[in-house]
């Protein structure tokens, strides 16, 4: 299915036609991609015949040695006219809110995750500056595209991507200082805010459940049609002046977000 074929049934006129034309359509696009999986699977199995590693594949490919390993599997079995469904590599947890001392710890991610018995890491995605999008300028108080910091980063466990987490700062404030420096900042983040002079005032969390984004689904290697949780936290200093925006998109599927309540005062 192009472009071209999806306005070709967009314009058909009577709405019922429409409907079954564009179901006929993901029917064949489904056959399609089912059987480029196919294909692709024994691609795979006879490069691995042939002595190729799965780290030379994944390297070749642009992919984790973890999805290759996805890829060789395929699809598990369905129930007719049921979506496909697969058990996660890995689940991890995401506290909301978060418990204060572990924000505060080098990394949350890293400090959650070795909890839970994984094996987490994580990789700078990118350090610069970029237009702040509608969500982050409202947050930051600024104009959307407006020019602010971004360190945005991927996170795996057990060589799995379970999320991307974007840390958004206003230039005006943090330009020039180590938070605009690529790598990661040592001791911490957290550390490098307060010696700057900003003490914490409060914060705000919002969860968004929505499709992927060509690039989240890229970068999380998703399977079509998976779905991301995204966690936009906005810090703010004792003052109000919004200092941290943490924009967190969790693999749907790979996560369970824990809620915490205030001590004493949770019931059914």
């Amino acid at each position: 299915m192009d472009l071209r074929t999806l306005r070709d049934i967009s314009a058909i006129a009577d709405p019922i036609e429409r409907a079954r034309a564009i179901g006929h359509a993901m029917t064949e696009q489904q056959g399609l991609t089912e059987e480029a999986a196919r294909i692709r699977r024994g691609a795979i199995a006879e490069a691995r015949e042939a002595g190729h590693g799965l780290e030379e594949i994944a390297r070749a490919l642009g992919v984790t040695p973890g999805r290759i390993s996805q890829m060789r599997k395929g699809p598990a079995a369905r129930a007719p006219e049921q979506p496909v469904t697969q058990s996660p590599k890995v689940i991890v947890q995401r506290a909301l809110p978060t418990d204060p001392a572990t924000r505060g710890s080098v990394s949350l991610f890293l400090v959650e995750a070795e909890r839970q018995g994984i094996r987490p890491d994580r990789r700078m995605l990118y350090v610069g500056l970029e237009p702040a999008s509608e969500h982050v300028a409202a947050c930051l108080h600024v104009q959307p595209a407006d020019q602010i910091v971004a360190r945005r980063k991927m996170m795996t466990a057990n060589e799995t991507p379970v999320r991307i987490a974007t840390s958004y700062f206003r230039a005006d404030l943090f330009g020039g200082t180590r938070i605009a420096e690529p790598e990661f900042v040592e001791p911490s983040l957290q550390a490098a805010i307060t010696a700057l002079g900003y003490s914490f005032g409060h914060a705000e969390e919002t969860l968004t459940c929505r499709p992927a984004t060509r690039f989240e689904a890229g970068t999380l290697e998703l399977d079509p049609g998976e779905w991301v949780v995204q966690v936009l936290r906005a810090s703010y200093s004792a003052e109000g002046t919004p200092i941290h925006v943490l924009e967190t998109i969790c693999a749907a599927t790979r996560h369970i977000f824990p809620i915490g309540q205030v001590g004493g005062l949770d019931e059914f």
